[in-house]
């Protein structure tokens, strides 16, 4: 029977990402959503906010618990919208408006200064009986550049206008026109999670 290990966010985009990203390189965990209090993310790294919800969740289940903190960084904003991606037009999340936010404030600059990177953070709480939990963070990293208007219905967040490195001159396409499967095979998320794998092992 597959051992579990909690996904600490209210989120159901993100737990299927996860659930298929696991399955594809661990079949004998199975990851679950969490339905405890939802910790205030008061860090001002992606890090910080991973472990603050892997903390909570950790604590409210007693089980392994992930937690991912991610955004879209980009290089002509010093790095922004990063850990405040989910928020960039207010304090509501609403992927539409942060989305219709970043283009505007990029619709002067040309293509090749629309240089951007998908972030993934992902923090391990293990809880350990009568010591404290042991704690691993890791990162992924997903680089590529920010199309002028959104284009395709898949994926979340940021992908519509999310053009990956590496794909062939002309056939171009950003991350909301591709499958599920070719989003996990790759994504931010998926190059964490393949860094936490040999962690995953000495659970």
């Amino acid at each position: 029977m597959p051992r579990q290990i909690v996904l600490a966010t209210h989120n159901p985009h993100k737990v299927e990402e996860f659930q298929a990203i696991v399955a594809a390189t661990r079949p004998d965990l199975e990851v679950v959503g969490y339905d405890g209090p939802e910790p205030v993310e008061d860090g001002v790294t992606f890090a910080e906010n991973a472990l603050i919800k892997a903390r909570a969740a950790a604590e409210h289940t007693g089980l392994p618990s992930l937690a991912d903190d991610s955004g879209v960084c980009v290089d002509v904003l010093g790095g922004s919208p990063g850990v405040f991606s989910a928020y960039w037009a207010g304090h509501a999340k609403d992927a539409s408006a942060n989305l219709d936010l970043l283009l505007d404030q990029l619709s002067d600059i040309g293509d090749p200064h629309r240089t951007a990177q998908f972030v993934s953070t992902i923090a391990l709480v293990v809880p350990v009986a009568g010591r404290e939990a042991v704690e691993h963070v890791v990162e992924g990293i997903w680089p590529g550049r920010l199309a002028s208007a959104p284009s395709g219905a898949g994926g979340f967040g940021y992908d519509p206008i999310f053009v990956p490195d590496g794909q062939q001159a002309g056939a171009e396409r950003t991350v909301g026109e591709w499958t599920a499967d070719e989003k996990n095979a790759q994504s931010h998320r998926s190059r964490a999670f393949v860094a936490l794998a040999g962690l995953l092992a000495e659970l």
